[in-house]
């Protein structure tokens, strides 16, 4: 039985509705993950973001009773504002319905400029390839709001290399954006010089393009210093590289196929279809792209830009002449603009409106803070470095939180060999600030030395956190 041929724009047509559903579904699926919330950080951000409504930004700690009045670099201030105003909006499904927002952003910034190069189908196993490096990175962080950011100024970049004109100069703005929103913002300078050089290594080094270039290159760097913390918000991103602590926080660890190994999967099948297809990349590309990689490689939290610059560059340079996407003048920019906002305003809609609630463990251990005595609201504590950002979102000042740039390494290598049960250094931490109780996970070693130490009793306990109040002077 012979099957009835679809006329080419009607099967054009159904390409495109198929990619609109995936640029739409895959972050409303996304952002209904618990998981998002997986993070002791997603506490303190919010937290952030609310003193910054009422105060202004911060110059100093404002939380800790470890480090007050310590100089402290809120550089992610302008996301930590928006995820404050979504809380205090709607609750954690205010905050699940921003990172919705945030990738449906992402996915359609990724997809509009390629599907005049790249057919449907091919487009959407791309995007399912970055949704699989992505997704172990969806949180409620501030990293997420700046992947759009990030791949908005790598297709503009594309854009106008490929029509073989410089950016105008007001687009440099989006770096202002950037640095204000992230301390990865120095790669936004090292992509765009990438792609420049492709562009005049194309013109031949014409003069005028290179001296639009270099304008261009210049007001993205000036437009990189408007940043509310000035030379600290600039300095930050390369101070915190000098940290001896920072292989030890989990983001920061080298990339191991244990830890990400879907990751490498998808690794791999790129590798083998860029050399399938017999991709040729310029040297600019290919010099960004070895530059992610080795970034990626160093840390694992560096997986994210490598997956969202790649999912640009790479399928133009695997599609084949007759793969190239014909569809594209079947759908109008107007048409897909009204698309992209209804889809927009009922992702927003529906992740407000359905429930979630962060899972019960130690990114949000809400029983153990339930159970807190009120007169120890105010008392020191000595907490578990992920306990931190929601005792400070409970109103309860931490010993010790996410902010590891702040504390700086002395202190943080104090406190593990304090938590590793370390008695010497407890002790020490116990004097200098006056320590009236803990919040440590039970399979802890100090919570194990504390249960045998009679100068400390156990008040509570669950599978997430136990509670030591200390009874006597040390």
């Amino acid at each position: 039985m012979t099957g009835v041929a679809i006329p080419a724009e009607r099967k054009a047509l159904y390409d495109r509705l198929i990619l609109f559903l995936f640029v739409v579904l895959a972050p409303l699926g996304l952002s209904n993950a618990r998981e998002m919330f997986d993070d002791g950080d997603v506490s303190w951000h919010i937290a952030t973001g609310r003193w910054i409504l009422q105060h202004g930004i911060p110059r100093t700690d404002p939380f800790s009773h470890t480090m007050p009045g310590h100089p402290w670099v809120a550089h992610e201030w302008l996301p930590d504002l928006i995820f404050a105003a979504a809380f205090n909006l709607g609750g954690y499904p205010g905050v699940a319905a921003i990172v919705g927002l945030a990738l449906l952003a992402l996915f359609a910034i990724v997809a509009l400029p390629l599907r005049r190069h790249v057919a449907a189908p091919a487009l959407v196993i791309t995007m399912l390839a970055m949704v699989i490096v992505l997704a172990p990175f969806t949180l409620a962080r501030p990293h997420v709001l700046v992947w759009p950011v990030v791949a908005g100024w790598t297709a503009m970049l594309l854009h106008y290399r490929d029509s073989g004109r410089a950016p105008p100069l007001a687009f440099a703005l989006l770096m202002t954006v950037w640095t204000n929103m992230h301390g990865s913002f120095p790669l936004g300078l090292v992509i765009a010089g990438s792609i420049a050089l492709d562009a005049l290594v194309k013109a031949g080094w014409d003069r005028t393009l290179l001296v639009r270039w270099l304008l261009f290159g210049l007001a993205s760097a000036a437009a990189a210093l408007l940043n509310a913390n000035g030379l600290a918000g600039l300095t930050y991103p390369f101070a915190t590289l000098g940290m001896e602590t920072l292989p030890t926080i989990e983001e920061w660890k080298p990339s191991n196929p244990n830890d990400t190994p879907y990751f490498y999967v998808a690794l791999l099948a790129v590798i083998g279809l860029c050399l399938y297809r017999g991709a040729k990349f310029r040297i600019g590309e290919l010099l960004l792209l070895l530059f992610l990689l080795a970034m990626a490689f160093s840390q694992v939290r560096h997986q994210t830009w490598l997956a969202i610059v790649a999912a640009l560059l790479l399928p133009p340079r695997m599609a084949r002449a007759d793969g190239a996407a014909s569809a594209g003048s079947y759908l109008s920019t107007r048409t897909i603009a009204i698309g992209l906002a209804v889809a927009a305003f009922l992702l927003f809609a529906v992740r407000l409106l359905l429930p979630v609630m962060p899972a019960e463990n130690r990114f949000a251990p809400r029983s153990a803070l339930a159970h807190i005595p009120p007169d120890l609201r105010g008392r020191p504590v000595f907490n578990e470095y992920s306990f931190g950002g929601p005792l400070i979102l409970a109103g309860i000042k931490p010993f010790i939180d996410g902010r590891a740039d702040m504390y700086g390494d002395r202190f943080v290598l104090d406190y593990r060999e304090a938590l590793d049960g370390d008695i010497e250094h407890f002790d020490r931490a116990v004097q200098r600030y006056q320590i009236a109780w803990t919040m440590l996970p039970p399979d802890s070693r100090l919570a194990a030395r504390l249960d045998r130490n009679p100068g400390w009793r156990r008040a509570y306990a669950d599978k997430v956190a136990v509670i030591h109040l200390r009874t006597s002077a040390q």
